[in-house]
């Protein structure tokens, strides 16, 4: 690999492949989960593809760095020490639980932006439900 020519991918071209062929949203749809406008987006698709067609007919690698972008996070209250904090949102990590890191306590809860009880379907008081 490390004597292959090289494609450069933004993140933010990576997820616009990975929303509209991946997931198979609209673009409609795509360019709301990005926050930007449907032209913008399709302006960004259509670069992505240009790249990744690129590698593949030519035999380039595909290196994802650079854009911007923000990672996501899930925020925490220990119920026990009530120290809050935030921890990335990783792929599979299915329990919703967390373990504090000033106390080491388990008995924590999901908070959204503002401190409250992080609430949706799956959630019932800021614990994530089977």
């Amino acid at each position: 690999m490390r004597d292959l020519a090289e494609v450069i991918l933004s993140v933010e071209e990576l997820e616009a492949i990975r929303l509209k062929d991946l997931n198979g949203l609209e673009q409609e749809e795509c360019a709301v989960n990005m926050g930007v406008s449907r032209p913008t987006y399709h302006r960004i698709l259509s670069a992505a593809r240009a790249k990744v067609a690129d590698a593949l007919v030519n035999g380039k690698a595909i290196r994802v760095e650079g854009g911007n972008f923000q990672v996501a996070v899930r925020r925490f209250r220990c119920i026990s020490c009530g120290n809050e904090w935030e921890s990335p949102c990783e792929k599979g990590h299915g329990t919703g639980r967390a373990t504090c890191p000033s106390c080491q306590g388990n008995d924590t809860r999901r908070i959204d932006k503002d401190g409250g009880l992080f609430n949706c379907s799956r959630w019932k008081d800021g614990i994530q439900q089977a």
